[in-house]
């Protein structure tokens, strides 16, 4: 599978647990043997503009974070246009779903998957979308800026029941139509993360999912990384979303 990262990801970029040391390089050494590697590169000014007010855009300026965060919505909009043909994979951070339009929080700066989505509509790719965010947070800057737009459907699965979590995503997957499939991945609601709901065969079902269902609709599908924090196994978790992304 086609995986859009950059060297740069690995920069600690601020004192946080998405941008913590090492979190880049244990995914990567995960996914090394099946992944095939696209650097990314920045978004334009116009895509960013599109999404962002100039107040929020000069903010996240100001804290010396543009070119990172930039990066990172760039590397989105690669993964979602390749997405379009087949299954692709953002390794980017700064993550980005509690980013709204003119504010964030919870380590995000620019929204990467409103930004891409936007790229996608705006140049005629899609006319709609469809977002599973399985990361444990409600992404609500993600709700913020694309529910009202009125073209992209959002579930944000919450369960502390894994058996009914996955009944959850798999129920309304089967409901989903849209010309493609989104997945704002984060992995921090793992039994050995933050959330301890759960497994790591969990990932690879979801991704397996979304797989199935992008087949049915016969549209693309491409996921972004968001959460996961416990770098023993964060990189065993995005392979096996991977795996189940690609149809394994």
């Amino acid at each position: 599978m086609k995986v859009v990262t950059h060297e740069d990801f690995k920069q600690v970029y601020t004192h946080e647990p998405a941008a913590a040391p090492g979190r880049i390089e244990a995914i990567l050494g995960a996914i090394r043997d099946e992944a095939v590697f696209e650097d990314a590169y920045p978004a334009g000014a116009e895509d960013i503009a599109a999404i962002h007010s100039k107040s929020h855009i000069q903010s996240v300026t100001h804290q010396g974070l543009y070119n990172i965060a930039c990066l990172a919505a760039g590397g989105a909009i690669q993964t979602a246009l390749t997405g379009l043909k087949e299954p692709c994979f953002g390794l980017i951070r700064p993550p980005g779903h509690h980013a709204s339009a003119d504010s964030y929080w919870g380590f995000c700066y620019f929204n990467n998957m409103a930004v891409a989505l936007d790229h996608l509509k705006r140049n005629g790719h899609i006319k709609t979308a469809y977002v599973l965010d399985f990361d444990m947070h409600y992404g609500d800057g993600t709700v913020n800026i694309l529910k009202p737009k009125g073209y992209v459907a959002i579930h944000n699965p919450e369960s502390h029941d894994r058996k009914e979590y996955l009944s959850d995503v798999s129920r309304h997957l089967e409901s989903a139509a849209a010309d493609i499939i989104a997945v704002s991945a984060g992995f921090d609601n793992h039994v050995q993360d933050w959330g301890g709901v759960l497994l790591t065969e969990d990932y690879q079902a979801m991704g397996r999912m979304v797989h199935d269902t992008a087949k049915r609709l016969q549209v693309g599908c491409f996921g972004l990384l968001e959460g996961g924090y416990n770098h023993q196994v964060l990189g065993e978790n995005v392979r096996a979303f991977l795996r189940g992304l690609s149809g394994s």
